[in-house]
């Protein structure tokens, strides 16, 4: 059944999926779509037209700005910020305070399963590959494979993470899960399971 809280304000064109829960003071807007199975925290911000797959997990404070895209089973921690404006400004060259139409939003792509940390603020334009981990405060600038972990601020690789959200483990060639078990293996750069 879904649960939307009495002080949450959500758009009457927003779609909210079966099963969903949106807390205390939460905003949904116009045209954002959050799939079904979600938990949307306390004071959580879904800017307009923004894509939210099943099954995901936003937490207290975080703030997803348009048109980002997220895919299913993806965890943003509490504070965290999806931005849309590569060169923000208030105002534009003459001075002019910028009006809605006066610059372009450019949202970030999460994959599936994905998880983004606590207070971890993500640079417009990034995408997150599937089953990324970017840690807690991390300021991510660049792109972010599938399976990366990235921490710090600029965000770095730091290693490799399975489905489990574990650090993977080497094993001669392949990488090996510690809690799945699961073997992995870099072809081309690119993590691949099995």
């Amino acid at each position: 059944m879904t649960m939307i809280h009495d002080s949450a304000e959500v758009h009457p064109d927003a779609i909210i999926g079966e099963g969903t829960s949106v807390w205390h003071l939460v905003q949904v807007r116009e045209n954002a779509v959050i799939g079904e199975n979600c938990t949307i925290g306390r004071a959580a911000y879904i800017g307009p037209g923004v894509m939210l797959g099943r099954n995901c997990k936003v937490q207290n404070l975080a703030l997803i700005y348009d048109p980002a895209a997220i895919g299913d089973g993806v965890f943003i921690g509490p504070g965290a910020i999806l931005t849309n404006d590569v060169y923000p400004r208030a105002v534009d060259q003459t001075g002019e305070l910028k009006s809605a139409d006066g610059w372009e939003s450019v949202g970030v792509t999460i994959g599936d399963g994905a998880s983004i940390g606590a207070r971890a603020v993500i640079r417009a334009g990034v995408s997150i590959g599937a089953w990324a981990l970017v840690g807690a405060g991390a300021v991510v600038v660049s792109d972010v494979p599938a399976h990366a972990m990235v921490l710090g601020n600029p965000a770095r690789q730091r290693g490799w993470v399975g489905r489990a959200g574990k650090r993977l483990q080497p094993d001669g060639d392949e990488l090996i899960c510690p809690t799945t078990g699961v073997r992995h293996r870099l072809v081309d750069g690119e993590l691949v399971e099995g």
